[in-house]
């Protein structure tokens, strides 16, 4: 694999589609004069592409652009209905997906490979790049070994680059209930506080045994920050208190 860190990228047309129609989009178009993060990776729909790369990027987009980044890139050598689709599934709305169909700029970027036996043809080696203003800043390429390796291209690793002082966003989850009053204040505290999270549903996304197996508990709300059981909403009150004072 090629490494072009002080090299500008490569001047390709990539054949896009927006809403209900094809748009040609240069690499001048999308590098000059901005500070782009692009993560490339080997295919839509993949299994560590889908539950970890995209996301994490996704997640971390507002992070990069506080650090100066005007767009986060998610490409790979597929065509843009297949970009476009996986995006909606996703969820992805804060990453840019940019189809290099015919894998032309993946080529000059040193990093297509022949994944035939996998049944993809041609592909592209998983590794991210800051581009500035069209000039490739710093490469994350994933090593040589078989298989599809995945540890250094992450989001993480980009950002402790960019902005090593920078503190990563809590991972928080809410196991709540409709109709829960308690569970409406936990997510107003989290609200409050500029913490986004994710919640689960009772009987839409898990169910009572799923609650218990994991927190021993049967009351809503049920937060779990970084890993952390925190409790109820007066349980993350306090948290969010002792957060404050620190």
């Amino acid at each position: 694999m090629k490494n072009l860190e002080g090299q500008r990228v490569p001047d390709v047309t990539f054949r896009t589609r927006r809403e209900h129609e094809w748009v040609n989009v240069t690499s001048a178009e999308i590098f000059d004069g901005k500070t782009i993060v692009l993560f490339s990776l080997p295919g839509a729909f993949t299994p560590t592409c889908s539950s970890s790369h995209v996301p994490r990027y996704n997640q971390l987009a507002p992070q990069f652009h506080a650090n100066g980044v005007d767009d986060v890139i998610c490409m790979s050598v597929n065509d843009a209905f297949v970009m476009n689709e996986w995006k909606r599934s996703q969820n992805a709305d804060r990453v840019f997906f940019l189809p290099d169909g015919k894998g032309e700029f993946t080529e000059k970027m040193g990093m297509i490979v022949d994944k035939e036996y996998e049944g993809f043809g041609k592909r592209s080696w998983r590794y991210s790049m800051l581009v500035r203003d069209g000039v490739v800043e710093q490469m994350f390429i994933e090593p040589e070994e078989p298989g599809d390796p995945y540890g250094v291209s992450d989001a993480d690793s980009m950002l402790a680059y960019l902005a090593p002082e920078y503190s990563k966003p809590y991972d928080v989850t809410v196991f709540s209930r409709q109709g829960c009053e308690f569970c409406f204040r936990a997510k107003g505290l989290l609200n409050d506080a500029g913490i986004e999270f994710e919640e689960l549903l009772l009987n839409r996304d898990y169910t009572d045994q799923t609650l218990r197996a994991v927190s021993s508990q049967i009351t809503y709300p049920q937060v779990f920050i970084n890993g952390q059981h925190v409790g109820d909403s007066d349980r993350l009150a306090v948290w969010l208190e002792k957060k404050r004072m620190t």
